[in-house]
């Protein structure tokens, strides 16, 4: 094993170590898919997080901050940690600036946050329980390819608009590999790096107003890959528009002068999205025949990763651990968490 490959492999190890890795890889997934706060929390939930408001002074129906947990064995306690914590564009009112901001919205947050805070069932299940409309898969990705081309219209000093535009994308590929990965692979280490941009020390341009808003349908779509969509080829379409959303955070990153990000994404994130697009169907004309798509030949990783893809049973225990043609055998997700405080304030 190579010198990078050794130092790649040792990275994703520690990241699969710390609880605060999957933490942020599920909320960021659950925001970006969400298009309000109770489905946030409905999909926060469902991906089996421990889930708390924080309310205002005095106050049980108005919430400014969360904290998270994963789910501790039988005898331990759960550790902690405010959306803050977890990232800065994680925080609660960071997060808000992507959901409408309506009085029935925050009624049915609240419902939700005292639903999660009791542990009792959700109020009011929503879109994060049906399989979507299979042609939203062609919808989302002819979206996603009109909104690359916007892009090259957009001032490469325009920090906010493409940290925006980074944090989006990371939810996106962070909703697949929650769908899709049983241990963190290539798309989890993906979506970590690409967070790194959207990293900033002030509120960035709402995903309405710099016009993102068909990244969140794709990162929906995503979510629900494996129990429903059109497939492996569906899917291919998007994760090669998603791959085209990154490389324009790369080149505005270069142009901006972000040389240590830049290098980031080109030397390791595209690497590893290249490598799971080509491992991918591509998508042929349809011929009215029962070969309405054509695969190329794939080494054994992929090939098993496409069946489960098909098969839409990603989680089966029984299946390999990681259905991504990745080199990297990161360590398998953790639910045990030691005894410990909760980790910083709640945001």
């Amino acid at each position: 094993m190579s010198g990078p490959d050794r130092q790649a492999r040792i990275g994703a190890e520690l990241r699969s170590d710390q609880p605060r890795y999957f933490l942020s890889l599920n909320v960021r997934a659950a925001a970006t898919a969400s298009e309000s706060e109770a489905e946030f929390v409905r999909r926060m939930r469902r991906s089996g997080l421990l889930v708390r408001p924080r309310y205002a002074s005095g106050r049980t129906d108005v919430v400014t901050g969360y904290t998270v947990a994963q789910r501790p064995e039988a005898g331990e306690r759960p550790i902690w940690y405010g959306g803050g914590n977890l990232a800065r564009d994680l925080s609660l009112p960071r997060l808000r600036d992507g959901w409408p901001d309506t009085p029935t919205g925050a009624s049915e947050a609240v419902a939700e946050w005292n639903a999660a805070k009791r542990g009792k069932r959700v109020v009011s299940p929503g879109r994060e329980a049906r399989e979507p409309d299979p042609q939203l898969w062609e919808q989302r990705s002819a979206e996603l390819r009109a909104l690359v081309d916007r892009l090259r219209s957009v001032d490469v000093e325009d920090r906010d608009t493409w940290a925006t535009v980074a944090r989006q994308t990371a939810g996106a590929l962070a909703a697949w590999s929650n769908a899709t990965e049983e241990t963190p692979g290539d798309l989890a280490a993906a979506a970590e790096a690409l967070s790194r941009s959207a990293q900033t020390y002030r509120r960035t341009v709402p995903p309405t107003r710099a016009g993102t808003v068909a990244i969140s349908g794709a990162a929906m779509l995503l979510a629900s890959a494996t129990r429903g969509g059109r497939g492996a080829v569906a899917q291919a379409a998007m994760i090669r528009q998603l791959l085209r959303l990154t490389q324009a955070v790369h080149d505005a990153s270069v142009a901006a002068g972000q040389v240590r990000q830049a290098r980031l994404l080109a030397e390791d994130t595209r690497v590893r999205l290249v490598r799971l697009r080509d491992a991918l169907p591509q998508p042929v004309a349809s011929t009215g025949t029962a070969t309405a798509q054509r695969t190329r030949t794939l080494d054994p990783q992929a090939q098993a990763m496409l069946d489960r893809l098909s098969a839409g049973n990603a989680h089966d225990a029984t299946k390999a651990a990681s259905p991504l043609p990745a080199k990297l055998e990161p360590t398998e997700r953790r639910t045990t968490t030691k005894p410990g405080a909760e980790r910083g304030p709640e945001r």
